[in-house]
């Protein structure tokens, strides 16, 4: 190993202040273990990629910053996609082989040491719930989870702008859903006049995608006590940073919402911390895993958001470390944030893998010790090409680097410790309890209630029952109107048809009357013609006349 490599390495990485070790550098199969790869504490806010393909040890390069950090004093928030970092709570093993032969061949003396572990979990059953509201999600994120268009994303904006004037807190989905139904209802439709329209097509798409995602359980994570994010700031007693680990093993499947939620902490995380500029150690370090699923089938509002967060919550203090397989995963206008790049082996097996391996070996600085893109093909399990920013703000030299080995276990802590762990957790006893307050759905709820009850009062002055056999009482105040005015037309209709029958009837009296006139008539002419053979004066057929008209009640006739 000559000098000047040497050289470069003890320059490049010498530190007056409190640092992050990494390991030792290493040139064509050699260490160099007089002078550690190592990074400022006061620039681990500046962000960083720690990539590299599956098997090469990014994980562990993980739980080997976050222990370090931890025993700075500075907090760790750790996104725990496949549930093996729940070891960060233990102290590792010094007798595995590997451990000793790693720490030896590095010269290093290693001590296995727990760090204090909050477990969080989206669905409560890994680690204390964490919930945030609807309201606070936002549109943007929201129709993110939800698979949204454009068009769709603006329903959305327009429904939380309405509930934001009118004092309707949305804290679920059930809140979202009662407000979308309100709106869209004939009742709700004269309201958006102020605030434009919505289609039912679209209104169709936004409940049919929440259905979807309550019957995925993703539900759970909407709702109150909402995450306080100032909780992942705390240290213990003893001065040392608190690793929150949000376990997301039971909702891989679903790493759109996860990915989103994680997402919407980095943004509370901005609106709510203080600018502090730059500081002696970060107030949080936050780690990003397979943070290639925050970018797939992004929108361009949303990467925007991702890159507004990258590049101004620095300066609150925070620094976030992205974890993925390959640096093109992470859209350019995110990447060139990173200052810190810890990149594993890649290895080339297509055509692709081969373009995305010059891709990276481009993103480098360049190198007189190193052939980066043979380099990065030819690192082995644990090892890594470095390059940090020293407390100057320059880019350090590139470095081979073969890591420590993590001081915690690197492995899942057992069940049953990890059940303890959590049951004992002051979050759990925080958070663990779900609380349902008067929100939206109460209040739209209530307002509905109340209309079909003075509906329902109008419609008893008004002479009309309201306890109809179609459920007027479960009737909206529009359809309610429509209903009373139906019924309004239904008795005109009869009594007019009552009218027409009595018309009838009396007709058909009259003309029953003239009938039986007309027939009484006929029998006296009848019987005066047949007496007239025998009586022919006209003084007896008057008295004939007569006696019938008495007999038959037709009176006389003159």
């Amino acid at each position: 190993m000559d000098q000047a490599f040497k050289d470069a390495i003890t320059n490049g990485y010498a530190l007056t202040e409190p640092g992050l070790v990494i390991g030792s550098a290493m040139r064509d199969g050699e260490l160099f273990n007089d002078s550690r790869v190592q990074v400022a504490l006061s620039m681990l806010n500046r962000h960083g990629l720690i990539a590299g393909a599956t098997g090469t040890g990014k994980t562990k390069t993980l739980q080997l910053m976050a222990g370090q950090l931890s025993k700075a004093g500075v907090p760790v928030f750790v996104a725990d996609i496949k549930g093996d970092l729940t070891g960060l709570g233990a102290p590792g093993d010094a007798s595995n082989p590997k451990v000793q032969e790693r720490a030896a061949s590095l010269a290093w003396t290693f001590e296995g040491a727990g760090h204090p572990v909050e477990y969080l979990s989206l669905s409560g059953k890994l680690g204390a719930q964490v919930r945030a509201s609807v309201h606070s999600f936002g549109p943007l994120l929201l129709g993110k989870v939800l698979d949204l268009n454009q068009t769709q994303t603006s329903i959305l904006s327009l429904v939380f702008k309405y509930c934001d004037d009118n004092d309707l807190p949305l804290l679920d989905l059930k809140d979202l859903a009662a407000t979308l139904k309100y709106l869209s209802s004939e009742d709700g439709k004269p309201i958006l006049a102020d605030y434009g329209g919505m289609s039912s097509a679209s209104v169709g798409v936004l409940l049919r995608s929440m259905v979807v995602l309550e019957q995925e359980g993703a539900d759970v994570f909407f709702g109150e006590p909402e995450f306080e994010v100032h909780d992942l700031l705390r240290t213990t007693p003893e001065g040392e940073g608190i690793v929150s680990v949000l376990e997301l093993s039971d909702v891989m499947d679903r790493p759109r919402l996860f990915s989103t939620f994680l997402l919407w902490m980095l943004a509370q995380l901005y609106e709510q911390l203080p600018e502090v500029g730059d500081l002696p150690k970060p107030k949080l370090c936050f780690f990003f895993d397979e943070a290639h699923l925050l970018f797939d089938d992004a929108t361009e509002a949303l990467m925007e958001q991702v890159e507004r967060t990258a590049r101004l919550i620095r300066s609150k203090g925070v620094g976030v470390y992205f974890v993925t397989q390959a640096p093109t995963d992470v859209p350019a206008s995110v990447l060139a944030q990173l200052g810190h790049r810890i990149q594993h082996a890649l290895r080339a097996f297509t055509p692709e893998d081969a373009d995305a391996l010059r891709k990276t070996a481009r993103t480098f600085p360049t190198s007189e010790f190193y052939d980066v893109e043979t380099a990065i093909t030819s690192l082995g399990t644990g090892e890594a090409l470095v390059t940090v920013l020293s407390p100057r703000g320059v880019p350090t030299p590139l470095a081979a680097t073969r890591l420590l080995p993590p001081d915690s276990l690197m492995a899942p802590i057992d069940p049953a410790t990890f059940a303890a762990r959590v049951a004992a957790s002051p979050m759990q006893a925080k958070y663990g309890q779900t609380i349902d307050r008067d929100s939206a759905y109460e209040r739209i709820t209530a307002k509905l209630a109340a209309a079909r009850q003075a509906a329902a009062d109008a419609a008893m002055r008004a002479g009309v029952d309201p306890t109809t056999a179609s459920g007027m009482n479960t009737m909206t105040p529009a359809q309610q109107q429509r209903q009373m005015a139906r019924q309004q037309r239904e008795l005109e209709a009869a009594q007019k048809a009552a009218a027409r029958e009595a018309e009838r009837q009396r007709r058909a009296d009259e003309k029953a009357a003239t009938a039986a006139a007309r027939a009484r008539q006929r029998t006296v002419d009848t019987a005066i013609r047949a007496g007239g053979r025998v009586v022919t004066s006209r003084l007896g057929q008057d008295l004939i006349r007569g006696v019938l008209g008495t007999l038959f009640g037709g009176g006389k006739r003159r």
